[in-house]
């Protein structure tokens, strides 16, 4: 399966919680069809078939999402090689 990149993942979920927060749903035709593409899309990149599920998995792909994930660690010192003594 092919995995959408965390920024794209990103601005989807941004689209797709603004336009649910201004009542697309209940909106113009316009932002109606906006709120179902932008859903279907957020299916298609996580593989899933329901946009609850999807945000779930949009979300848990973002970095930081995850307690083992340690993308936002940096090393506090550069590492130092041993020496040969």
């Amino acid at each position: 399966m092919l995995m959408a990149h965390p920024a794209v993942l990103k601005d989807l979920i941004t689209q797709y919680e603004t336009l649910a927060l201004l009542g697309a749903e209940e909106s113009t035709p316009r932002a109606q069809q906006r709120l179902a593409d932008i859903s279907y899309t957020l299916c298609v990149a996580t593989g899933t078939r329901d946009v609850d599920m999807a945000l779930i998995a949009a979300r848990h792909r973002l970095s930081g999402a995850r307690p083992e994930d340690d993308s936002l660690l940096q090393e506090s010192a550069p590492a130092v090689a041993a020496s040969g003594a």
